[in-house]
């Protein structure tokens, strides 16, 4: 048996967009591999420890990239969630919300990279936020509309 699937007209660019989300773990996972081989961290260990922290700054970049690319996944369970949802009612506003997220994260990995995680904020970093609230009012909007409607 099958079923037939009707999206808004629109919904392509959220593919778009969330397949934008892709290529930043992928780009972050290549800074990370970099940057462990650079500060000479074996695997399995997650993080350098204080001591080589303290010993290298590539074991704290490390860390500084390890932590940028371990906050993006921890975050796209709630990005994939609510673009998804916004996205049937507001296709557009949603693809864009999502690819601004990615946008700001590369800004964010950039300036964690600068070994100083205070920068991780700075230059429009933290602009992300700006994003998940666009994307949370818009998918709450949606899921109570369908709600109410009886979908």
């Amino acid at each position: 048996m099958s079923s037939v699937i009707v999206v808004p007209q629109g919904f392509s660019y959220v593919a778009g967009a969330l397949l934008s989300t892709v290529f930043l773990v992928a780009g972050q996972s290549a800074v990370v591999y970099t940057q462990r081989k650079t500060a000479g961290i074996k695997y399995p260990q997650m993080y350098a420890e204080q001591k080589e922290v303290e010993a290298s700054v590539d074991a704290l970049k490390f860390n500084c990239a390890q932590r940028a690319h371990q906050n993006t996944l921890e975050n796209l369970p709630v990005i994939y969630t609510t673009t998804l949802v916004a996205a049937l009612k507001f296709p557009k506003v949603a693809a864009a919300a999502c690819a601004f997220w990615s946008l700001t994260r590369v800004i964010y990995t950039r300036g964690y990279l600068s070994g100083d995680p205070a920068q991780r904020n700075k230059n429009g970093g933290s602009l992300y936020n700006l994003a998940v609230l666009v994307l949370l009012g818009t998918s709450i909007y949606t899921a109570g509309s369908l709600m109410l409607a009886g979908i």
